[in-house]
């Protein structure tokens, strides 16, 4: 018996569903939900967000938002969300490079966890675009 996620941001729904496995990064770690979980609302934080329908894994970068998850279905509310295959690994590297930069460059401790939080987004676009070509090269 799957379980129903609809994935949703402010500007757009990217994904409605029946999946069997949600494994997403929340503010006290990973969490994996299966069909009748009890019922949850958690903080997302930057990072991978996997789904899993028919033994498929689906990964997509998520930064920040929100989980519902209720008996038969979960609702995320997302800052940002995409999909692997709308991420391009060159220009993911060159924003990390970019984050990477404005850590070195901050001047105060606020401007310090902004670079972080932004450091942590680009990292999470970057190893979901790796995982897409992994999955390219393994004919998936």
């Amino acid at each position: 018996m799957p379980i129903h996620l609809k994935i949703v941001t402010a500007e757009r729904e990217i994904f409605a569903d029946d999946v069997d496995l949600v494994s997403a990064p929340t503010r006290d770690g990973r969490v994996g939900i299966l069909p009748r979980h009890a019922p949850l609302l958690t903080i997302l934080t930057s990072g991978e967000l996997d789904i899993v329908k028919d033994g498929v894994r689906t990964p997509f970068a998520v930064s920040g938002g929100f989980m519902e998850v209720l008996p038969t279905k979960i609702t995320i509310l997302a800052d940002t969300v995409e999909r692997a295959d709308e991420i391009d690994e060159a220009r993911a590297q060159q924003a990390v490079r970019l984050a990477e930069e404005g850590r070195a460059a901050a001047q105060s401790e606020r401007d310090m966890e902004l670079a972080e939080a932004k450091l942590r987004k680009e990292m999470a676009r970057l190893q979901v675009a790796r995982l897409k070509e992994i999955s390219r090269r393994q004919g998936r």
